[in-house]
């Protein structure tokens, strides 16, 4: 339910540059302190993906951005299962990689089938696949997908198609459920009254006037801990109505939420 300041670019000025001595030579041959800017792709949206889709198993990676998309599994108790096994898999495993999927067939010994799955769960692989001797002659593959953890059976013939279409549900899934997260915990505040039970009791972004003096903002902030996060392009026409703090007529419609 709080803001966090992820992907942003600022103006820096000459601050940082006089700080740590940072200068250039300009075009008349002058030292001059260079002007900064800052463009904050960083850690923190890791950590903003992590806190956005992930659940109490572990990670959960959007396929787009998971570096192992599909992990096959192999069940078996003879090297002669596994040989089996591999063989089919490198068939529909040809297939996925056709289509710029990454994959990892694990027959790491070292671990039991059991462990792996919680371990992949853990690391948010976004498909699992389980294959042992009784699915070959069934002419199935049992697949797991990571973000609800259903479960469904698929037939051999059809892997290629149906996982990488699996992907891409999966990819939607995890998008308009954060979309739909966000949208549901965005209130509007008519009066401060309002604004101060909503940030106390629902949290998440306050949909609020502004009047467009930093006076304001700081006053709100100084009284609930909450700041202006962002003007969203669809509120940038001017707006009638008054500020709700202040009560001057408002400029704008703003985001309010308190930040990590």
């Amino acid at each position: 339910g709080k803001a966090l300041q992820a992907g942003t670019s600022h103006f820096l000025g000459q601050n940082f540059a006089k700080a740590f001595d940072v200068k250039f030579t300009s075009k008349e041959g002058k030292q001059e302190y260079v002007w900064a800017t800052s463009w904050g792709v960083s850690t923190r949206l890791m950590g903003a993906l992590i806190m956005t889709h992930s659940d109490d198993l572990g990670l959960v990676l959007p396929p787009k951005l998971a570096p192992i998309q599909v992990v096959v599994v192999p069940i078996y108790k003879t090297e002669e299962q596994l040989e089996e096994i591999r063989n089919v898999v490198d068939k529909f495993s040809g297939e996925l990689k056709a289509k710029g999927i990454s994959i990892k067939f694990d027959d790491d010994e070292q671990a039991k089938p059991g462990w792996k799955f919680a371990e992949y769960e853990l690391k948010g692989v976004p498909v699992r696949i389980a294959i042992g001797p009784k699915d070959l002659e069934k002419g199935q593959v049992e697949v797991a997908r990571r973000d609800t953890l259903e479960k469904q059976f698929i037939s051999l013939d059809n892997v290629g198609t149906e996982v990488a279409q699996l992907l891409e549900d999966i990819q939607a899934n995890l998008y308009n459920r954060a979309l739909d997260y966000r949208d549901t915990h965005i209130t509007e505040a008519t009066d401060f009254t309002e604004f101060k039970e909503i940030l106390d009791n629902k949290g998440g972004f306050i949909s609020a006037l502004w009047d467009g003096t930093e006076e304001t903002e700081e006053a709100v902030k100084n009284a609930t801990k909450a700041t202006i996060r962002c003007i969203p392009q669809a509120f940038e026409t001017p707006t009638e109505g008054i500020d709700i703090f202040s009560g001057k007529p408002a400029k704008y419609r703003v985001l309010y939420a308190k930040a990590y």
